[in-house]
This record gives C-alpha cells, structure tokens and sequence, in this order.
C-alpha cells in the first residue's frame, strides 16, 4: 500500500470517527431537557391535594369527605363470596392447572 493511500485511509478513519460522535452527541443535550410547560418533582412534592375523588364511583369529594370515605373502607369487611362462587372459581383454577400439566384432555 503507498504511502498517499495509507494517508487517505488515515483521514478516512478520522473523519467518520469525527462524525459518529457529533451526531451521536449532538442530539442528546436537547432530548435530556424536560419540556418548559413541565413542574419540578420538587414542587409538586410539596403540593397539597385539596380536591380528591371517591374510589367507590369516581365522583369528586373535598378531603374531609375522602378522609371518612377511606375511614368507613378500613373498617368495613370485604364482601365474602357465595359457597357455590367459590367452589366455581376453585374448578376453574384446577382446570387451568390440569390442563397445563395434561393439555391433551378435553375438560
């Protein structure tokens, strides 16, 4: 290889090598900005939540109402299942698992 062949490969290198890492640092000082419209964590942290809405069906409430809404939800007991719904849902699951394990049955 000439001497004036190994110069232009050398420059070749360099100045792919030049372009690679501009463009690939290029872009990434403008893409790690958050959006100017955007709030601070730091401020939306220190907000207080004054308006709330029931978990039961979505309306709004004030925070004394949601405060005794999630106080009556602790203290009343989760609905119980029928029997018959129970033993339902325990078939299916054992099912599901049987057929998994034996996928040639037909249940």
């Amino acid at each position: 290889m000439s001497k004036n062949k190994k110069i232009w490969f050398g420059l070749l290198i360099a100045s792919t090598s030049l372009l690679v890492w501009l463009t690939t640092t290029w872009g990434r000082y403008v893409v790690a900005l958050p959006p100017p419209e955007d709030i601070p964590e730091e401020i939306l942290r220190t907000e207080i939540i004054i308006d709330a809405r029931s978990p039961i069906d979505g309306k709004p409430v004030n925070a004394a109402e949601y405060a005794e809404l999630q106080e009556q939800l602790r203290v009343s007991p989760p609905p119980k299942l029928s029997a018959d719904l129970r033993q339902t849902i325990y078939l299916i699951q054992l099912r599901k698992a049987l057929l998994q394990i034996f996928p040639f049955l037909d249940i």
